[in-house]
């Protein structure tokens, strides 16, 4: 028997959104819905222990981040929405480039995960992202 490992998602009006990302964040609300089946903490970790020479840590900086800060409970329900949604896309293994396209295959991984960083760039505290060089440092150096 399998154990289902998804991160439940929960989505609900945040009135800690500032009114300029509104739209943003809705966007990224619905971004989710369409990658929430990608998305797992498994998932995650199985995606980037495959690609991660490939990927490199340009990509992979901003996924690490990210994940850390979703982990965080002081990370607000609208910001780990925009986070899932981002690293839901880069685990899909549909992409609008795919991985494996020479030269561009992370690009719109790394685009997506750009915005969706500016987005919640708060919320991205110190802490998370020593935790995000020091897993860089032992898987590239």
């Amino acid at each position: 028997m399998t154990t289902d490992t998804r991160t439940p998602v929960i989505i609900q009006a945040d009135k800690s959104v500032p009114a300029r990302y509104a739209e943003s964040v809705s966007d990224a609300q619905t971004n989710l819905h369409v990658h929430a089946d990608a998305y797992s903490t498994e998932g995650f970790w199985d995606k980037v222990s495959k690609v991660a020479k490939k990927a490199g840590k340009t990509v992979l900086n901003p996924a690490f981040r990210m994940y850390f800060a979703a982990q965080d409970s002081d990370t607000p329900i609208w910001a780990r929405t925009t986070i899932y949604g981002a690293l839901g896309y880069f685990i899909s293994p549909i992409d609008a480039l795919p991985d494996f396209t020479p030269l561009l295959g992370y690009t719109d991984d790394l685009t997506l995960m750009a915005g969706a960083v500016a987005i919640v760039a708060a919320h991205i505290k110190q802490e998370h992202a020593e935790r995000a060089d020091k897993v860089l440092k032992r898987w590239f150096d």
